[in-house]
């Protein structure tokens, strides 16, 4: 069977976590507690569960494994379309990252946009793709609880990369029931996927293996092959648990690159056809991760911390034989990477003045020891030259705190600050480009719920955010693609800025309401281009839209959901005729 015999890379080590020995005293079994939502559960309403009275903003929402495994999609990126407003997309084949939009953000592969998975984050920083890269690939639909998403700066808990908001995906800790399941279908597409819990002496150990392949319908097949491997073990209750997760991932493909129309016209090329047969790319992500949660009083502790390896070989050609009539204008963009980091919370409720109060607390580290990060020109995956090669360390040490208070029956108030502190460490092959910085940054959050009133809430937010950029882009002085032209180094941390004013409502039975007015502002759009290896200047920008939401569950059976979004996204200081910031999508 091609599962047991395809090659999966396993000469590379698959890492295991050295964290395991930690002495912490545990009880029965659980789920994640959240820094957004405080759910016990996923409920089966999922995007319709009444979140009166348990979240600060109108634009926060939950979506359950129903609404996950059971959703019909072409990607597996498409799981974050249960995020209202989010579309994604895909080109290049199904094994790389998904292009994401939302509020007005041509987000890329993740720039903007927070990807989780039980506190790690999925994005990559100063990626060879592109900055914030997010590929949840690895990611088994059936072994995920579920999903909470927010939208906004407006949560201290989160910080780089996630001013448009994100989405954190929980794993099961115990599988419901065993799985075994195989699916075959049109264009070669065939899965196979086998999982189940397994109670051992003091804990759960939860194990599954996902294989897929599918071709396309294009002439030159995709021949996409997807490994997943997963592997938990569960020792807790609800209260208090403690997780070691190990995760796998290897993907191997052919693009159904973008062609030329007029080839297609002239007949030259099939519009299922290519004209370099060799774009493609393989990759590979394995990490582990402990998950701990501990009540202490009135007090909760969490702790998530992972390390893991990522490597990445993609081939593209965008231009086909414009640059070099000769040898085509194929390029390779290679990324391999150790990550690790760790977020510790602690949360307590306590009396403000009689009323109920609560303080959360935060450390976080992250970061990334990246080697033959680099852009070089190819032809049939044959290098050719080096466009540029960098070896990167970076990071960023961050500290939050963040307090919400009822004041009134009526009236409930959050303030919250972060301070982040990074660091970029570049060693590029052209030394002009190599360097060291560092840059810090500080952003408050309000927030504002008035309510409830038959189970309807208004929200009134505003906060500032930022997003890092690649470190590339922050020490270069020549551009790479000549040697010579001087280049413009970007800023480090770039300051962003939101507003919204929302109402949430459950009045009506089996059925939640949402409208919400946003507002986004960033100082410069200028950022690092990882195809081209230089930067790419930019104005700020503002965004303004309005997201309208109805979930109805008349039956367990039965979800009748409508979600619509409007985006109005400029460039600052431009002419209006040129204002319009491209591929921000006006409605959806």
């Amino acid at each position: 069977m091609k599962l047991l015999t395809s090659p999966c890379r396993f000469e590379r080590a698959f890492l295991l976590f050295a964290w395991l020995a930690l002495p912490f005293s545990l009880k029965g079994h659980g789920t994640l507690g959240d820094p957004i939502i405080d759910l016990e559960e996923f409920n089966i309403q999922g995007k319709a569960y009444d979140l009166v009275g348990l979240t600060m903003t109108s634009s926060t929402g939950v979506a359950n494994n129903s609404e996950l495994s059971q959703r019909p999609f072409q990607r597996r990126g498409e799981l974050l379309e249960v995020v209202p407003g989010m579309i994604v997309t895909q080109h290049a084949g199904g094994g790389k990252a998904n292009q994401y939009f939302i509020r007005g953000y041509n987000l890329d592969h993740g720039t903007d946009f927070h990807v989780g998975v039980d506190g790690m984050p999925v994005n990559f920083r100063n990626h060879a793709h592109g900055q914030g890269y997010a590929d949840i690939n690895f990611i088994i639909p059936e072994f995920t609880e579920g999903l909470e998403y927010f939208k906004g700066p407006f949560f201290a808990e989160f910080g780089d990369l996630s001013t448009a908001g994100g989405a954190e995906y929980k794993f099961f800790h115990e599988l419901p029931a065993g799985i075994a399941s195989f699916s075959i279908g049109e264009h070669g597409y065939h899965r196979v996927l086998l999982g189940d819990s397994f109670a051992l002496e003091k804990g759960v150990l939860t194990v599954g293996a996902e294989y897929s392949h599918e071709d396309g319908p294009w002439l030159v097949e995709n021949n996409y092959d997807r490994y997943n491997v997963f592997a938990r073990y569960h020792q807790g209750d609800k209260v208090n648990f403690f997780d070691v997760t190990l995760l796998y991932h290897d993907g191997e493909w052919l693009s159904s690159d973008q062609i030329p129309m007029r080839g297609v016209e002239s007949g030259l090329i099939d519009r299922f056809g290519t004209v370099d047969d060799t774009t493609g790319g393989n990759t590979t992500r394995q990490s582990g991760q402990i998950n701990w949660r501990q009540e202490d009083g009135a007090s909760v502790n969490t702790l998530d911390a992972w390390f893991g390896f990522y490597d990445l070989e993609l081939y593209s050609n965008f231009t086909y034989f414009l640059g070099d009539p000769v040898n085509g204008d194929q390029f390779e963009q290679n990324d391999g990477r150790y990550f690790g980091g760790f977020n510790f919370t602690r949360k307590t409720d306590h009396d403000f003045n009689g009323r109920e109060s609560t303080t959360s607390m935060g450390l976080q580290t992250r970061y990334d020891w990246i080697s033959d990060l680099g852009l070089y020109l190819s032809s049939h995956r044959q290098r050719l030259s080096t466009v540029r090669k960098d070896d990167i360390d970076s990071g960023n040490f961050s500290a939050f705190l963040e307090n919400e208070t009822q004041f009134t029956d009526t009236f409930k108030a959050g303030l919250g600050v972060r301070a982040d502190y990074f660091v970029f460490d570049v060693d590029s092959d052209n030394p002009l480009n190599s360097g060291k910085e560092s840059d810090e940054i500080i952003s408050p959050k309000l927030n504002l719920v008035f309510g409830p009133w038959d189970q309807t809430e208004l929200y009134v937010n505003a906060g500032f955010g930022f997003h890092s950029n690649d470190a590339r882009g922050v020490t270069i002085a020549i551009d790479p693609n000549d040697g010579v032209t001087p280049a413009d180094p970007v800023d480090p941390l770039v300051r962003t800025k939101g507003a919204e004013i929302g109402i949430r409502s459950s009045a009506a039975q089996n059925t939640t309401v949402t409208a919400t007015l946003w507002y986004l502002e960033s100082d410069s759009e200028l950022v690092f281009v990882g195809d081209g290896g230089a930067t790419e200047p930019s104005d700020g920008s503002e965004r303004w839209g309005i997201e309208i939401t109805s979930y109805w569950r008349p039956t367990e059976w039965l979800a009748v959901d409508a979600e619509y979004a409007y985006v109005d996204a400029k460039f600052v200081g431009v002419a209006p005729g040129f204002s319009k910031i491209p591929n921000s999508i006006d409605h959806s």
